[in-house]
């Protein structure tokens, strides 16, 4: 439980990276770390770790530190991961296939159930497993399935309209990989991926660095 009510994202967006190193810390059978000792391994000062954990009330005992498993699933259980989210993938051509066959998904609890396409040359086929359908039958099948993700990788034209259908049909969430800004009702989560305003930041850093140099 927070204690603040209102928790930067700017600490959301950190919380996933230390899941993932305490992961790793908890298959190789550690027990506990000190905040010094995990800021030494995460990059992150002791005191942001601290304060990041604070928000949430802690976990932390003075002179012990972090339990491993203990702040894992307590983090998980922040994030939201201590459940299983069904997803939907608006639009099967490249991205969507390649974000279809990622399997580390399906092990984080993100089940995706189904695809949708426009293409009759896709439609009908299945994608490892899961199927390809129809775009008209979308809402039909969000509703149904009580789908709760839908990721678009759509062009930008069609990006708008497909997220007021997603809306429409119940998702609670969308995952934005179309190069659009859409715009959704307030009780739906957006998070967009724009992966050439990532590589173009790249590309800044590594001018940035070679002027530094």
């Amino acid at each position: 439980m927070a204690k603040n009510t209102k928790i930067s994202n700017a600490v959301i967006k950190r919380l996933p990276r230390y899941r993932r190193y305490l992961i790793e810390l908890n298959k190789k059978g550690v027990e506990k770390i000190s905040s010094k000792e995990f800021s030494e391994l995460i990059g992150y000062t002791a005191s942001q770790i601290r304060q990041d954990l604070n928000n949430f009330g802690g976990f932390g005992q003075q002179g012990y530190g972090y339990s491993v498993e203990g702040l894992l699933k307590e983090i998980s259980a922040i994030l939201g991961l201590d459940q299983v989210y069904k997803m939907v993938i608006v639009g099967a051509g490249n991205l969507g296939q390649a974000i279809g066959r990622y399997t580390h998904f399906h092990k984080q609890g993100f089940k995706i159930c189904a695809m949708f396409e426009v293409d009759p040359a896709l439609i009908g086929r299945d994608l490892d497993g899961v199927p390809i359908l129809d775009e008209e039958d979308m809402v039909q099948y969000v509703e149904k399935e009580n789908i709760d993700i839908g990721v678009i990788c759509v062009n930008k034209d069609n990006a708008q309209g497909v997220a007021d259908r997603l809306c429409f049909a119940g998702v609670r969430g969308i995952w934005n990989f179309a190069t659009a800004d859409i715009e959704v009702p307030s009780h739906v989560a957006l998070e967009d991926v724009h992966l050439s305003d990532s590589l173009h930041s790249l590309a800044y850093h590594m001018n940035d660095k070679r002027k530094k140099g």
